[in-house]
C-alpha cells in the first residue's frame, strides 16, 4: 500500500488590474514537506489571456512564472528567495502581492504521488 502524504498548494493567478478583482488561473505551486518537494506547473493560453486582458504583456506574465520555477528549483532564476529552505520558499510564493501574478489561497490534501497530483491540479484548475 502506498503511503498517503500531506501536501499544500496555491493556484497562481494572472491579475493585471488588482482593483477589478478579475483573474485567470495560470499555474499551481505544490509543496510536499514529506517528500522535500516544491514544484510549479503552469500553462498560459495566450489567446485566452489576450482576449480577457487585451493590454497585458503576456511575456511579462511568463517571466513571472519563470521566476516561480526558479524559486521552486532553487536556481538563479529565483533570486535570493531560491537560496532559502523549501518551506521558506513556499511561504514566499504563497504570500499575497500586488503584481500581475498572484497566489490564491492555500489548500491542502493527501496523495501518494505529489508529482502526479501537481499535474492533476494543473489540468483541473488551469487548463
Amino acid at each position: 500500500m502506498n503511503e498517503l502524504l500531506p501536501y499544500q498548494y496555491v493556484v497562481l493567478r494572472c491579475v493585471p488590474r488588482v482593483e477589478r478583482e478579475e483573474f485567470l488561473n495560470v499555474g499551481v505551486v505544490l509543496y510536499c514537506q514529506a517528500r522535500d518537494l516544491l514544484e510549479a506547473a503552469w500553462h498560459v493560453d495566450t489567446d485566452r489571456v489576450q482576449h480577457v486582458f487585451p493590454d497585458l504583456d503576456v511575456s511579462r506574465l511568463c517571466e513571472g512564472l519563470a521566476f516561480v520555477d526558479g524559486v521552486c528549483a532553487g536556481d538563479e532564476r529565483g533570486g535570493a528567495a531560491a537560496a532559502q529552505p523549501l518551506g521558506t520558499r513556499f511561504g514566499f510564493l504563497k504570500a499575497p502581492r500586488s503584481t500581475v501574478l498572484q497566489p490564491g489561497p492555500v489548500h491542502g490534501g493527501m496523495t501518494t504521488d505529489p508529482g502526479a497530483e501537481l499535474q492533476r491540479l494543473l489540468d483541473r484548475l488551469v487548463r
